[in-house]
């Protein structure tokens, strides 16, 4: 079964064919119209008559066609059908006619050779393709030969024969060396067409063995080598010195020398040749010439002039080409070669042929039921084409008989066509010399009226210019076209219009009274129909006040005015140009509303300078020329404000607008650069001047835009350098008429107070903006997609109307519209409300906790039903507090946090948390009216972290060996505790530390004593409590053994054994380090007391260091949970603080501090949630038990620390506290030195006291 295509019709190519139609009938380019009418099949796309194929591809044979109803395809092959389905290398295309020949997957190109033809049909008639040719393209092998060297006499002429192998198409030739460079051309040397290359001399620099002919075939893009070729040249002083080797002296020899020879052609042969060349087609005519000197090549024409424009020489002029060849350039052409010694001539006889070209191809004739016309094809040719005509591709003479069709030789004549006579015409026009085939089809078709104008469309035109109103028509038979003005009016006649084929309506020169309504009338025996458009006649721009001729001296100031009047539905542009082309990119060109002021006059702003006004229907110009001359010398200016203007005058009175004009006072030598113009309201706001506008100082009359109901009075300022001149005169008032509101009122809002209210609110227009007396408004509502009318009340002047009894929190439509008593404003828009809220009557679900870490949990739930929200969603809260701490099973008072989170969020991260806590939650949706109702408790306990410091560490009962140490538990031990940690080293006098002893305490211990200690030392303590989960914060105390009574001095410092062997022998918790002290190295760094501020999309990082100075920091960050890899930013110098920007709101993040050049130092990790959210206590902090005690903890521990300070100051003040604080500096951050009882370099380092406060 042949395969088919089915195409639409689409709008491009209907366009197409339409546009190549000649008929009785005019079909217009309207895509609807074109969509629906019937078109018998077109081709539109199609292979070359002579289709030469690459034989490793597949070959590609196109048809493509259109028509409606879609054609479907078939093809012959050989002039006999081709059945595709039985070859299974071949292949249709969907909704195509284009076969592809598979060869790459096994097919044979040439199996395939042969003449193709495709018929494209449909209902209406059949379309064929021209006869395609298939052949594939074939590049074979040079054929193998034995060459000869050539062995040439210096000066002899020669020929190297390429002779490539046939291909199709015939290859390119050309000429190079074994290292694949191009053999130089030259007068000398050069290719002929046939490519051999000639040499019309030799010399000895041609002596070579690789002259290599290449022949490249462009379609299977190979190239083929010829074998290289041997030449070399014989100069006569080396024949000779061969010659006298061989001979005896007696012998005569020597050969001849070089000798110049006259011109002789090595092609063509013979004194005359003959061509002949097709029309169109470019000549080429060859003369190559042997001689010594080389031979110059000259071209003629015998009785005539070579043509002008297509003739070319090439090849060193020995190659004559003349392109696009026509019967006038038949005749003879004698190329003439020349040398000092003579020249020789050869004579080509060139006749052009001609094969079939096209005088009148047929066209597509869309004809009427019953109408006549004609099929006409017309050729030319040589010898002169015959003509023979097809119907459906089929010979007329033997196609099926049609009583209105007549042929008479290379026309068709059709007489009262039927829809039955649609059909496809074929014209074939051949010689000997090739074929032309067109297809043309007659469409008979029977159509109603239809105007294909756009109904009410718009026309404006300028007055007394010509106004076009078209009336796009199509019907078959061709309608009758009638215009009438306004829709009852009567026809329109006479000569004031003019009545056009196409339909379209002429007047000559609309005036004011052509504006209005036209209908235009289209009818025939199938039907009638009507359309209206609109014309409007604008007044003309013009421009009442032209630029004038200015003289003006250097460096001064000058101003062009261009005033204007135009239609006030019309926007005008305005461009200035000098001398006629744009202005200078200089700001010294300042363009106003109506002038061009140029400030700074230099000489080279001397020009023409002309003011061009543009409208969408018409354009004015005005020019006027600048003189720039010198500037005489000027005496001492004293600058002063300008003199008020006088002389206000108002003219041109109109209901919205009115012209004020004025004049200048003195400018007291300072241009004045602006005027502003103030109004007064004597009815409204009778003594209060208001702002109107302001326009440039060289401009002295404005056109000011006026409101109704206004009682005007103006006045005009003059500014400069200065300052502002004293206010004019007031100008005579002026009242304008009073019409309806120009506007509505503006931010209308509806919101209900109460769940069965609509308030409606406005902002009530000004008193100018009444327009007129008896100013009301229009309130009109609508409940959206419930109600179809509106309820509608006028009220007085106020800005508010409630609307009683109204559904809870619903949607309604609202306008608000002014009103006077000259009538309403324009109708308003509309906006949406919202009638009251009310409480939400549901509780979310589903709510669930995961808890992160000791100090922050995520908190889920399920959104609540927006029908249950019973308002506007402005979020939900979430209430929690601690039920009790895990560690000490008491309680406490409850004291309840809020978090809220705005908008439809459905979790949301709970900070702050106190580590081993037992808390408890519940979710609240919120509206604008309040909270709804909350979900039930949820429980949630906090995992253990590390405890806080201990409560207190007191040091007692000194004696000359031990000391007793006391504490209380950490305030918030934030877990179990498991120990605790104490650290001590002994200080001596030089402010040096000792080694340090670390002891590991129960938990359940408060007291410890110390034994065998150093008489008289000084001790400093470190104390923490450690928890499962790490170390918490220390305290720090110092104390001090007593001196021995004896008052025997205690050993120098690492002079002796220091502490006892049998140290603290009785406690099985502590263990000791020899006694030997060092000096105070530099602080071990660390980053502490991470703390971030959190805002939507940012977070300010603050951080405290101790160590080096000039540390480089960075901060790292990521989401909480995840475990994407850290996010690092550098911190710009030693900074303690950086922003973090371009956070996600809502998220939780987790953060750390490092410092560059310290391996693997960081700070603790800190976990912050970027906004919405907002932590809120229920209650006053400032009124809670806690808070004041912890207030007054804090007073009382400042004032112990005080007390400590003053006595230590009295005790031990041999040294600078500066050292003090140096040698106190705690001891897990001083590196220490080899135990080899030496001190260490001694530095200054500044610390900050550990104490809690």
């Amino acid at each position: 079964m042949m395969k088919k295509k089915s195409i639409s019709a689409s709008k491009a190519s209907l366009v197409f064919f339409l546009c190549q139609m000649i008929s009785a009938l005019d079909v217009p380019l309207d895509s609807k119209l074109l969509e629906e009418l019937s078109q018998p099949p077109t081709i539109t796309q199609q292979s070359p008559k002579d289709y030469i194929v690459d034989p490793r591809e597949n070959i590609v044979i196109q048809c493509e066609a259109k028509g409606k109803p879609p054609p479907s395809f078939s093809w012959t092959r050989n002039g006999t059908h081709f059945d595709i389905d039985k070859d299974e290398q071949v292949t249709m295309k969907p909704n195509s006619g284009t076969l592809v020949i598979n060869i790459m997957n096994g097919g044979k190109a040439e199996a395939y050779e042969g003449v193709y033809q495709c018929t494209a049909r449909n209902e209406r008639g059949a379309a064929i393709s021209n006869n395609i040719v298939i052949r594939p393209s074939r590049s074979p092998l040079w054929t193998k030969e034995k060459l000869e060297p050539n062995q040439v006499r210096e000066g002899d002429s020669l020929v190297l024969h390429c002779r490539p192998p046939v291909g199709l198409p015939p290859p390119i030739i050309f000429w190079m060396d074994n290292a694949f460079q191009r053999l130089p051309q030259s007068e000398r040397v050069s290719q002929g067409l046939n490519g051999d290359l000639y040499f019309s001399n030799v010399q000895p620099e041609d002596t070579r063995e690789d002259y290599i002919c290449y022949a490249r075939f462009n379609h299977t893009q190979t190239i083929q080598q010829k074998q290289p070729i041997s030449v070399k040249v014989f100069s006569m002083d080396s024949l000779n010195d061969t010659i006298a080797a061989n001979l005896s002296d007696t012998d005569i020899y020597g050969a001849k020398p070089v000798t110049e020879r006259p011109p002789i052609l090595l092609t063509p042969t013979g004194t005359t040749s003959n061509k002949v060349e097709l029309r169109g087609n470019v000549l080429l005519l060859e003369c190559i010439a042997a001689g010594l000197p080389t031979p110059v090549i000259r071209w003629i024409k015998e009785g005539g002039e070579l043509p002008a424009n297509r003739t070319f020489f090439e090849n060193f002029k020995k190659t004559l080409k003349i392109i696009d060849v026509s019967e006038a350039d038949s005749g003879n052409y004698k190329c003439i070669a020349r040398n000092i010694l003579g020249s020789t001539h050869h004579v080509i006889s060139v006749t052009v042929k001609a094969a079939p070209y096209w005088i009148t191809a047929p066209r597509n004739l869309v004809l009427s039921p019953g109408e006549d016309g004609t099929l006409i094809c017309r050729a030319n040719g040589n010898p002169k084409p015959s003509i023979s005509w097809l119907a459906n591709g089929v010979p007329i003479a033997i196609a099926p008989e049609d009583p209105s069709r007549k042929v008479d030789g290379d026309t068709i004549i059709f007489s009262a066509v039927q829809e039955r006579s649609s059909a496809v015409y074929q014209c074939n026009a051949s010689n000997e010399y090739g074929y032309l085939l067109a297809n043309a089809f007659v469409n008979v078709l029977a159509e109603p009226p239809r105007i294909l104008t756009p109904a009410n469309k718009l026309y404006q035109v300028i007055l007394d210019s010509p106004a076009l109103i078209d009336c796009a028509y199509f019907g078959s038979p061709k309608p009758e076209i009638e215009w009438f003005k306004g829709v009852k009016g009567s026809i329109l006649r006479g000569n004031e219009y003019v009545f056009h084929d196409n339909g379209t309506l002429e007047i000559p020169a609309a005036q004011k009274d052509s504006t209005g309504t036209y209908t235009c009338v289209a009818r025939n025996e199938l039907g009638k129909i009507q359309n209206e458009v609109q014309l409007e006649v604008k007044d003309p721009t013009m421009i009442i006040k032209q630029p004038e001729y200015k003289v003006i001296q250097r460096y001064g100031h000058v101003s062009f005015e261009c005033i204007i009047k135009h239609d006030s539905t019309l926007i005008p542009t305005v461009i200035w140009l000098k001398d006629n082309d744009e202005l200078p990119d200089d700001e010294r060109f300042l363009v106003g509303k109506d002038n061009l002021t140029i400030m700074n006059v230099t000489d080279k702003d001397d020009g023409t300078y002309t003011c061009i006004v543009n409208t969408t229907l018409d354009s004015v110009s005005a020019s006027a020329v600048l003189t720039v001359v010198a500037a005489p010398p000027t005496p001492a200016i004293i600058y002063a404000r300008p003199n008020p203007p006088f002389d206000l005058e108002l003219t041109g009175q109109l209901e919205r607008s009115i012209e004020l004009s004025w004049i200048p006072g003195d400018e007291n030598n300072s241009p004045i650069t602006s005027f502003v113009i103030e109004y007064e309201d004597g009815l409204h706001e009778p003594g209060v001047w208001h702002y109107q506008t302001e326009v440039p100082g060289s401009q002295t009359t404005v056109q000011l835009k006026l409101s109704p109901y206004v009682n005007y009075s103006f006045r005009v300022i003059a500014v400069n350098e200065i300052g502002r001149s004293q206010p004019s005169e007031p100008s005579e008032q002026y009242l304008t008429k009073s019409a309806n509101p120009d506007e509505n009122p503006s931010n209308v809002q509806g919101i209900g107070s109460e769940p069965d209210n609509l308030v409606i609110t406005w902002e009530s227009l000004k008193g100018f903006q009444s327009n007129g007396p008896g100013l009301q408004y229009k309130v009109s509502w609508r409940q959206k997609d419930v109600d179809d009318e509106w309820t509608s009340v006028v009220v007085a002047n106020v800005s508010k109307y409630i609307v009683s009894g109204t559904p809870t929190f619903v949607p309604y439509e609202i306008k608000v519209q002014a009103l006077n008593d000259l009538g309403y404003a324009p109708e308003p828009s509309e906006v949406i409300g919202h009638s009251g809220e009310d409480l939400p009557m549901v509780a979310p679900g589903n709510v669930q906790v995961h808890v992160i870490n000791s100090t922050l949990a995520k908190v889920h739930w399920d959104p609540v039903p927006l029908k249950s929200v019973r308002g506007h969603l402005q979020g939900y809260k979430v209430y929690y507090w601690k039920v009790q701490s895990l560690s000490r099973r008491s309680k406490r008072h409850i004291e309840k946090k809020i978090l809220t989170f705005r908008g439809n969020k459905t979790f949301g991260m709970l900070p702050g948390l106190e580590p081993y806590s037992s808390y408890k939650l519940n979710v609240r949706v919120v509206n604008g009216k309040g909270e709804g109702p909350a979900s039930p408790d949820k429980v949630f306990k906090t995992p253990e972290g590390v405890p806080s410091s201990p409560s207190f560490l007191k040091i007692t009962n000194p004696t000359l060996d031990s000391l007793t140490l006391e504490w209380g538990s950490p305030t918030h031990p934030n877990g179990v505790l498991i120990s605790y940690i104490l650290k001590f080293q002994p200080i001596n006098n030089t402010h040096e530390l000792g080694p340090l002893v670390e002891i590991r305490i129960p938990a359940n211990e408060s007291s410890l004593i110390l034994k065998n200690l150093n008489y008289s030392t000084r001790y400093k303590f470190y104390f923490n409590a450690q928890t499962s989960v790490g170390s918490g914060s220390q305290i720090t105390e110092e104390a001090v053994t007593i001196m021995d009574e004896a008052g025997i001095p205690r050993p120098a410092v690492g002079a002796g054994k220091g502490y006892s062997e049998t140290l603290f022998a009785t406690s099985p918790v502590m263990h000791t380090v020899r006694p030997t002290f060092y000096k105070v190295q530099p602080l071990y760094p660390r980053i502490r007391n991470v703390t971030t501020a959190a805002a939507e999309t940012y977070a300010n990082i603050s951080w405290e260091y101790e160590g080096p100075d000039h540390a480089n920091f960075y901060v790292e960050y990521g989401v909480a949970g995840s475990k994407e890899d850290w996010k690092k930013e550098i911190v710009n110098g030693s900074r303690s603080f950086f922003v973090l920007k371009g956070l996600t709101p809502g998220t939780a993040y987790k953060v750390r501090v490092g410092a560059e050049g310290l391996s693997g130092f960081r700070s603790s990790e800190d976990v912050f949630e970027t906004g919405p959210a907002m932590a809120s206590r229920q209650v006053d902090i400032a009124t809670q038990g806690w808070f004041i005690g912890l207030m007054c903890a804090v007073a009382l521990l400042i004032l112990i620390l005080l007390i400590v300070c003053f006595i230590r100051r009295n005790k031990g003040g041999k040294y600078p506290v500066k050292e003090k604080e140096d040698a106190h500096a705690d001891p897990e951050i001083q590196p220490m030195k080899e135990d080899d009882g030496t001190f260490g370099e001694y530095r200054l380092f500044s610390f900050v006291s550990s104490a809690p406060f």
